[in-house]
C-alpha cells in the first residue's frame, strides 16, 4: 500500500499587475513516483480555467527552498526569510506564486519519513514500469 503525502497551502499567485491574488494549491508526493512532486491549481487560478498539476523533482522544491535552483519549466528559489518563489515556465507565458517556507520543510520533512532521500529507487517499480512502456508496443 502507497501512502501519498498531500499538503493544502495557501499560494499569492503574482499577476503582471500590482496585485498578488491568494490561491488553495496542493502539494502531493506519492511513493510510486518517488522522485517527483505535484503541485495542482485549482480551474479558477488558470487562464483556461481547468485544474492544472505541475510535476518536478521533490530535490527541486528541496534545494530551490535553500538557494536558487533549476534551469527548465520550473524554477525555485527562496524570497526573503520565509517566502518560496516557484516559477512556472510555459509557452503561454510564466506563472509565478509565493509560497511559505516552512510549509515547503513541512511537506518535504513528510516525505521524507515515507521515501528517505537518497532511497527513491528502492520505491520503484521497474517490471511495471517496462510493462507500462511496452504494453503499446504491439
Amino acid at each position: 500500500m502507497s501512502t501519498v503525502i498531500e499538503q493544502a497551502l495557501q499560494a499569492r499567485l503574482v499577476a503582471s499587475a500590482p496585485r498578488m491574488d491568494v490561491v488553495p494549491v496542493v502539494l502531493r508526493y506519492d511513493p510510486a513516483d518517488p522522485f517527483a512532486v505535484r503541485m495542482a491549481f485549482p480551474a479558477p487560478a488558470t487562464l483556461e480555467g481547468v485544474e492544472a498539476e505541475w510535476a518536478f523533482s521533490r530535490d527541486l522544491l528541496a534545494a530551490g527552498a535553500d538557494a536558487p535552483a533549476g534551469v527548465g519549466d520550473v524554477r525555485i528559489r527562496p524570497y526573503g526569510h520565509d517566502r518560496t518563489v516557484v516559477e512556472f515556465h510555459a509557452v503561454e507565458g510564466v506563472a509565478v506564486v509565493h509560497v511559505r517556507t516552512s510549509e515547503v520543510r513541512r511537506f518535504l520533512r513528510r516525505t521524507r519519513q515515507v521515501v528517505p532521500s537518497g532511497c527513491e529507487y528502492l520505491f520503484l517499480d521497474l517490471d511495471r514500469d517496462l510493462a507500462h512502456l511496452l504494453r503499446d508496443a504491439r
